[in-house]
């Protein structure tokens, strides 16, 4: 059996760029990318926080050490620079391959340097 997981996430990450005409995409800092494993042309789903756009492009390297998160092309209608956005990729899995799985997840502060990361989400109580 084939389980789909949460590979990698950059948690309210800030936008910096949108650009309506640029080539689409999501130009991402290389150094989030690689701290992320999210991969350059992979496809990630984007979660706006601030006014609950959901859509889906795929990742391109900005400079690293830029901070760049730049939505881009049609894109650019659902995120503006300052909205918080949460960017995830999801990976199909064996159920053998579950064990061993830990996905990254990467806490951005507001300029987009990491505040923490982690391998598990914490349990939500009531």
């Amino acid at each position: 059996m084939q389980c789909i997981m949460l590979k990698a996430k950059l948690h309210r990450a800030c936008v910096t760029h949108a650009e309506l005409d640029y080539e689409g995409s999501c130009a991402i800092d290389g150094d989030l990318l690689d701290l992320s494993g999210i991969r350059e042309y992979e496809q990630i789903q984007i979660y706006n926080v601030g006014n609950g756009q959901r859509f889906t492009t795929y990742a391109i390297r900005a400079e690293s050490g830029s901070g760049m998160i730049s939505v881009n092309g049609a894109a650019a209608h659902k995120a503006q620079p300052g909205d918080r956005v949460i960017i995830c990729t999801y990976a199909q899995f064996a159920e053998e391959e579950l064990a061993a799985f830990k996905p990254r997840l990467v806490y951005c502060n507001i300029d987009n340097t990491v505040s923490h990361s982690a391998n598990a989400i914490p349990v939500q109580v009531a």
